[in-house]
């Protein structure tokens, strides 16, 4: 079957905390499908995984605020203001901005011309990721040219959204994609009945994060020589809930040598670095940065210990299954994490992990003990996890999802 050109709308695009993303891209590239990237907004991050640099997709920014391009969205709001999609899209800006009177709405509706506009010759569907503001702009787009579009929901975009912003989109969209059980079962409520949705996991591109053979280290935290290496990689914001991971850490017995390494940016970095300090953790705390991907791989197979203290944000934002605690387990890595979202899907408490109540430093901390006292522990959990992700986590198995959800598209137009 010939594959159609289809534009892809991101939020930004490239970014380091989202390379399931660009995983998946990449693997829509393999499978035959011609691709157009569309992004809101240009990158901000200094580096750059080597995924990003394998994608042959061109990419189209548009304009971030619309007052700093104003040519580009005037030229194209003439372009379609006799048009029948204007006035569609128009309709449902207008019902938006009844129940949502921002200046987002507006920008939103703007990119979408200037995407309307500029459209990439050939393309005959549009794909947003997220569910949130990409969708928002891929849905204007799709009333203004008239073609069908679908998306992909991750976590955020799914627990922050108004239910009947979501409802309107989910009705709009041919079909939508997510990435948890927790997300499927919202976004099905929400589309009651009328619309299609689809429980497909990221997964992870295993050849990227091979098998790591080497025995690990058996050290149980009794020697200060030999410290017992606690690894979380993250952006510091609210929901990963680094400040609960931190109080933890100074619960520890203060005779137990271990050592904690974070990896990732975020704009309350330092705020934590700050807390760490307070704390009296300073001597005992590595602040690595964003890094890229290679580096981070070689982070997990130096650890012992993998942990993330997932939380609801206080405006409802969560993470969905973090793709971190996917790769960790891959490297069999022992993992411990808290009981939210998509976390479960992965981690069976003492099968493939430690789960904690969220918010509850306390039972972080003994949970992080019994791991830095337990090699043997360690070892049982991490190479069940790695067996979990190898068999439940290929990433190969969302993309044959996604192509047969496209193809079965197309068939269906012919």
């Amino acid at each position: 079957m010939q594959h159609r050109k289809i534009v892809v709308v991101l939020k930004g695009y490239p970014r380091l905390s989202e390379t399931f993303i660009a995983q998946e891209l990449l693997g829509l590239e393999r499978a035959g499908f011609d691709l157009t990237l569309v992004a809101l907004r240009r990158p901000t991050d200094a580096k750059r995984h080597p995924v990003h640099d394998e994608i042959k997709a061109p990419v189209h920014y548009l304009p971030e605020y619309l007052h700093e391009e104003p040519l580009r969205v005037v030229r194209s709001l003439f372009a379609y203001l006799l048009r029948p999609g204007f006035w569609r899209a128009l309709g449902s800006l207008a019902t938006d901005i009844r129940r949502d009177f921002t200046r987002n709405r507006a920008r939103r509706f703007g990119q979408a011309l200037v995407l309307a506009a500029e459209w990439p010759e050939g393309a005959s569907w549009l794909h947003a990721h997220f569910a949130h503001t990409p969708a928002s702009v891929t849905r204007y787009t799709s009333q203004l040219r008239g073609l069908p579009w679908s998306c992909s929901a991750h976590a955020k975009d799914i627990w922050t959204s108004a239910d009947w912003d979501l409802a309107g989109k989910l009705s709009s969209a041919r079909w939508t994609v997510t990435c948890t059980k927790a997300g499927f079962d919202r976004l099905k409520k929400l589309a009651n009945g009328n619309s299609s949705v689809h429980l497909s996991y990221h997964g992870l591109d295993l050849d990227r994060f091979g098998g790591f053979g080497e025995a690990r280290k058996q050290h149980d935290g009794s020697a200060l020589a030999e410290p017992v290496i606690v690894l979380s990689v993250g952006r510091a914001v609210e929901k990963k809930g680094y400040d609960t991971l931190l109080e933890a850490l100074a619960l520890l017995p203060g005779d137990l040598a271990w050592r904690f390494e974070h990896i990732g940016g975020g704009e309350e970095l330092e705020r934590f670095k700050a807390l760490a300090q307070k704390l009296g953790l300073d001597g005992r705390v590595s602040w690595k940065g964003a890094l890229a991907q290679e580096e981070v791989l070689e982070h997990y197979r130096c650890a012992d210990i993998f942990a993330l203290a997932c939380r609801i944000a206080a405006n409802g934002d969560r993470d969905g299954l973090p793709n971190v605690l996917v790769e960790a387990a891959s490297q069999r890595l022992a993992c411990v994490s808290t009981d939210i979202s998509g976390v479960p899907e992965l981690l069976s408490p003492d099968e493939t992990g430690l789960l904690v109540p969220t918010e509850n430093p306390i039972a972080l901390a003994q949970a992080l003990e019994r791991l830095i006292r337990d090699p043997v522990l360690r070892a049982r959990l991490g190479d069940a996890a790695e067996r979990r992700v190898r068999g439940n986590f290929d990433h190969m198995a969302s993309i044959g999802q996604l192509k047969e959800l496209f193809e079965r598209e197309w068939r269906a137009a012919e």
